[in-house]
């Protein structure tokens, strides 16, 4: 049973009493899903199973917005309304709470089913979290969590790739394509987080569904060197955003910033260098205020006032101390409002107001050099810190007074450390839980998640697997579920495993917003979803592409697998130790159009054998060491061309096959590794002979044209893909690569070379041959 909505007219005072009667009656019988809303137009309105009871409460004089409706859709004005309709309007109301009555009565007897939860599609909003009440939702979250079988994620981002050719290739390695997934998580930001924890419900015999929606955004809040983050945006990923109605204003001015684990411990570590080294003799006061050289006219006639201001305050402390009267103030308003006078920690100060940053420089420079017994220290006032000047009676007295201020600075800036934390505390929340974290093709998430939340991602996939297990020990994707389990991909129809289409397909009755809890060829895993105190057993929000409903649609989507699976929601095991589900915790797809995997128990990467994955493999075999990587020829070139132009060279056979990165560079893969030092050496050899008049006959010179081609072993793609630079043209990025990886090899030739001279007086011959070759980048 679901009340959805009491809406009562805010001007009918003697109605509201009666409908507050009717919320105490039915708040009596029901525990859940109940809204009462005071607004115009004059309309009260019950909704449950079986019964759509409306009531007009209204003075006659001023009828209600939905009268003509009522009344055969007919149309009244005001003053239109004879005393015919009158009575009518009365009748019908008597009418209508008799019907009320006899609803009320029902509601009392009625008890609720599992398949008459709610027969209309429940659209209340998704739980929407930002920075304004993200305290109180993360206390919900913890108990959601705790609770919870499994977690659902989904992560919005900014972008994927940071450049075309960082896209996964089908000749690109395993840690390649982990190197292009790195690039991707450091350069581009999270800007919506989806959380949904899943319980079961034993009795109700449906899970729990909680999804909140967190609005991120990295802002910094702490930090004392003005530096801002910086991240990329791909604008094909922020129209889409867009497109599906993204609130970028939420997102930057009420995201929930966040520090990671990484950065949390330089803070810290700088608070506690800085706070163990400040001297104890001097203010604990900010970096910031060194001595000022006075190099203005307005600064020297500026100190010289300020001087004369802080003698007389001191004057008159002393005078006072010593038996005497205080001096009668002449003061301006403006100057008394500047320096205040006040008690901090009973000891005689002034309060310095509305001062700038080098005034107060100018100020501290004048209290230290001019006097003995008074302090300049910065204290926090709760909001902010304020600038004081303080008259102590002795050093000893100094000494303590320096000393509580530096810890409460300490204290202060600690706190800030706590509240800069922010998002993270989610991610910690997860961690630290250790429950089933479930998501969709979410290798990229996961080390979006590390990097931001965690600190940097190591250099290569075998370091990068142990520190996600340590952090989340038990992740499944659903798409590698769908794809290599035989009873699901049945189930699919062989149809996309994308998450929208296995969601409409394993789901209808969620996706629909239509309950189909009787059928006995669907027999659907119930799901009830409940947001604050709204709950629905067929919610749909329709806010596709929204992280928050995506993971939620991501746990059905698991939710109804494990039912497929024959997986008992019942017991008392916990999913992560479920016998059907091992094959596929913590397997993640690198690239699940080439099929490659990791495990993150082992680091080891293998290729799942799918359909698809089988009939490539047999097209094509890719063997790494085969591969030469050819870049910054004229985009006039196509793969045709280039093939013909090495097979005059080295046969007919002797090229496999040719794959494009993008218009200037390809890979090729000859039939033989040995291939691939041969064409680089004549590469580098034909170069050093482009002035002679054979040059344009080679059939190389179309390749070489321009004079910009470079050509590299499989291994300096590697280097290249690893590198931060990213450059639109994969020629562009691969010369500024070559050039830095050319100099290193110089330098380190260089240094062996010099050991050679240093004990044989020469050079050998052969080592200037391969630093030629180096130059040429023909060497790998």
């Amino acid at each position: 049973m679901v009340v959805s909505e009491i809406v009562i007219p805010k001007k009918q005072k003697r109605n509201s009493s009666k409908g507050c009667e009717l919320v105490t009656c039915l708040n009596s019988k029901l525990k859940s899903g109940f809204n009462l809303v005071f607004h115009s137009p004059l309309l009260c309105v019950i909704v449950f199973p079986n019964a759509h009871i409306t009531l007009y409460p209204f003075t006659p004089a001023r009828p209600p917005v939905s009268l003509p409706a009522a009344l055969g859709g007919q149309s009244w004005g005001h003053e239109e309304v004879s005393e015919s309709v009158k009575e009518y309007i009365v009748m019908k109301q008597r009418l209508m709470v008799r019907a009320f009555s006899r609803t009320l009565t029902l509601v009392q007897s009625y008890r609720p089913s599992r398949t008459a939860f709610s027969t209309a599609s429940s659209s209340f909003a998704i739980k929407n979290v930002t920075k304004s009440n993200f305290d109180s939702s993360l206390a919900d979250l913890r108990r959601h969590v705790r609770d919870s079988d499994f977690v659902a994620i989904d992560l919005e981002m900014t972008g994927v790739m940071s450049s075309p050719w960082r896209e996964s290739f089908e000749f690109d390695r395993f840690d390649i394509r982990y190197l292009k997934v790195k690039d991707s998580a450091e350069k581009f930001a999270v800007v919506q987080f989806g959380v949904c924890p899943f319980r079961w419900d034993p009795t109700k015999q449906s899970f729990i569904a909680h999804p909140h929606n967190f609005y991120i955004f990295p802002r910094q809040e702490i930090g004392g060197d003005d530096s801002s983050y910086e991240f990329l945006c791909q604008t094909s990923s922020i129209e889409f955003l867009a497109k599906y109605q993204f609130d970028f204003n939420t997102c930057v001015k009420e995201g929930i910033s966040y520090l990671s684990r990484a950065q949390e411990d330089d803070v810290r570590l700088q608070l506690h260098s800085a706070h163990e080294n400040e001297p104890s003799e001097s203010p604990y006061t900010a970096k910031e205020f060194k001595d000022v050289p006075l190099v203005r006219m307005a600064d020297i006639l500026f100190v010289d006032r300020m001087k004369n201001k802080i003698s007389e305050w001191h004057d008159d402390l002393l005078q006072i101390r010593n038996g005497g009267s205080h001096r009668t103030q002449e003061d301006s308003n403006d100057s008394s409002d500047q320096f205040q006078a006040i008690f901090f920690k009973t000891c005689p100060s002034i309060k310095l107001n509305g001062f700038t940053s080098r005034q107060l420089r100018l100020i501290k420079s004048v209290v230290e050099k001019s006097f003995k017994d008074l302090a300049y220290i910065r204290v926090n006032n709760g909001s902010c810190f304020q600038q004081i000047i303080v008259y102590t009676n002795s050093r000893r007295e100094l000494e303590l007074l320096m000393n509580e201020a530096k810890e409460s600075h300490f204290k202060v800036a600690e706190m800030k450390i706590e509240a800069a934390i922010g998002f993270r505390h989610v991610i910690d929340l997860l961690s630290s839980e250790q429950k089933l974290i479930v998501g969709h093709n979410c290798f990229l998430d996961i080390a979006h998640i590390c990097r931001k939340f965690v600190g940097p991602l190591p250099s290569n996939l075998e370091e990068y697997a142990p520190l996600v297990q340590k952090n989340f020990p038990f992740i499944i994707d659903t798409k590698i579920l769908l794809n290599a389990c035989n009873i699901l991909q049945l189930k699919m129809k062989k149809s996309s495993t994308s998450l929208a289409k296995a969601f409409a397909i394993l789901c209808p009755h969620i996706a629909s917003g239509v309950d189909s809890f009787g059928s006995a060829h669907n027999n659907p895993v119930a799901v009830e979803v409940q947001v604050d105190d709204m709950r629905s057993s067929n919610w749909n929000s329709g806010a596709k592409h929204e992280a928050g409903y995506d993971a939620f649609m991501t746990g059905c989507i698991f939710a109804q697998s494990c039912n497929h699976l024959g997986i008992n929601f019942t017991s008392h095991s916990t999913l992560m130790k479920e016998d059907k589900l091992q094959n596929y915790i913590n397997l993640l797809y690198l690239s699940w159009s080439s099929g490659d995997t990791v495990d993150l128990k082992s680091g080891q990467t293998r290729t799942e054998s799918s359909s698809l994955n089988v009939f490539k493999n047999q097209q094509l075999k890719i063997l790494f060491p085969n591969i030469v990587l050819i870049w910054g020829f004229p985009s006039k070139l196509k793969a045709r061309e280039i093939k013909e132009s090495l097979t005059k060279v080295f046969g007919l056979t002797s090229v496999t096959s040719i794959f494009h990165l993008d218009k200037t560079a390809v890979f090729v893969q000859f039939i033989k590794p040995e291939l691939v030092s041969d064409f680089l050496k004549l590469k580098s050899t034909i170069e050093k002979k482009k002035n002679d008049a054979i040059y344009v006959l080679h059939p190389f010179s179309d390749l070489l044209e321009g004079g910009r081609t470079g050509a590299a072993c499989y291994e300096v793609y590697k280097e290249i893909c690893g590198s931060p630079i990213s450059k639109p043209l994969f020629a562009d990025q691969a010369e500024a690569i070559t050039v830095n990886l050319d100099s290193k090899r110089l330098e380190s030739m260089a240094h062996k070379t010099d050991s050679f001279a240093e004990s044989e007086s020469a050079i050998d011959t052969k080592t200037a041959e391969t630093t030629g070759e180096i130059l040429g980048l023909a060497s790998c």
